[in-house]
């Protein structure tokens, strides 16, 4: 094999490759008229990143991920030119070399399921920043890692950590039925790395995406009871719509001088809400915004990092709040929906 790739390009490809691999694992390099592949499987996973690249001789080889991976990242060349030397791959540059050990290829095709459906690249990415965002990162049950993807003349993600749950519903190029959990992070990754229309493919415990150059795909986990419907929402009595950055810098500012639980409390008025925090250490700090609201004046209690997250997912948006008594959730929903509609619940917090 002997091929030239442009070094910030092949970095990226191996780098998105290594983050979803096991350590240890060895990539497999591929070279032909069309470019070069940066591929990896385990018997669960099997991740394939493109790259452009110049073919000098078609081949494949296997390398360790590690090494290959922090070897491109220190390059300060344009232009990387990989060969093999004998039980070597050899990295080349104008003034240096770098060489990797060849692994044995022994790795099966890891290959997606069919295809069956279609969607728009930036919006599936859109809604899989907002909705992976809620999934736990380290969850003792699987179904609280994972964003739930089911099909139908709509697809809906959904995402939750016990204590907020994003859902995002997007139209289908080309509709299809699937009901899967997949692990939240191998999305995150797809929604930084696809391009372009997003093939979602599914099979029997398998779930794929892929787009021009890449392709994820992985073993599905048990979607169990992660669904919308298990969220009360049918008690609203307070309503407030206001400008989501406007509230979120807000929050920002009086979570400085909040306590250790770092808990606000939301305090609606006839039009307007009001933020307040205390704490014996640093001082107190109060904020009144103007708001739409209509209903009652139930003022919920949020935990202050879990309300920033929930108000980014509107950055740019005016927001309708639908606050429940008690403690049942709080629905964050967009004023006026985009292509992607989404739904944000938040559960309230015993005030401080």
């Amino acid at each position: 094999m002997d091929v030239t790739a442009p070094a910030h390009r092949l970095s990226s490809a191996v780098t998105a490759a290594s983050r979803l691999l096991p350590a240890r694992t060895g990539l497999r390099l591929q070279a032909d008229a069309a470019g070069l592949t940066v591929a990896g499987t385990t018997p669960d996973l099997a991740v394939r990143f493109g790259c452009p690249a110049t073919t000098h001789t078609d081949g494949a080889v296997v390398v360790p991920a590690a090494p290959l991976a922090e070897t491109l990242k220190v390059l300060d060349a344009e232009l990387v030119r990989l060969v093999v030397e004998g039980s070597r791959l050899a990295l080349r540059l104008d003034n240096a070399r770098f060489a990797l050990p060849l692994l044995p290829d022994t790795a099966a095709d890891g290959g997606p399921p069919a295809k069956v459906s279609e969607v728009d690249g930036p919006a599936f990415a859109s809604a899989l920043r907002i909705v992976a965002g809620t999934a736990a990162k380290d969850d003792p049950l699987p179904l609280f890692t994972g964003v739930r993807l089911q099909g139908g003349n709509r697809l809906t993600l959904t995402a939750s950590d016990r204590y907020r749950m994003a859902v995002a519903r997007l139209p289908q190029a080309t509709p299809g039925e699937l009901d899967v959990l997949v692990p939240a992070a191998l999305l995150t990754e797809a929604a930084r790395q696809a391009r372009g229309r997003v093939g979602l493919h599914a099979g029997p415990g398998r779930f794929g995406v892929s787009w021009p150059g890449g392709l994820i795909a992985t073993a599905v986990l048990d979607a169990g009871f992660l669904s919308e419907k298990s969220i009360q929402s049918g008690a609203v009595d307070t309503t407030v719509t206001v400008e989501a950055d406007a509230l979120a810098a807000a929050v920002r500012r009086v979570g400085v001088y909040a306590e250790d639980r770092r808990v606000l409390t939301l305090e609606v008025g006839d039009a307007h809400v009001r933020l307040a925090s205390a704490r014996q250490d640093t001082g107190e700090a109060e904020e009144t915004l103007k708001a739409q609201v209509s209903g009652g004046r139930t003022s919920p209690s949020f935990q202050a990092r879990y309300l920033l997250d929930a108000l980014a997912a509107f950055t740019g948006e005016w927001v309708t709040l639908a606050i429940q008594p008690g403690m049942r959730a709080c629905i964050l929903r967009a004023v006026e929906p985009g292509e992607v509609e989404l739904t944000y619940y938040l559960m309230p917090m015993l005030p401080r």
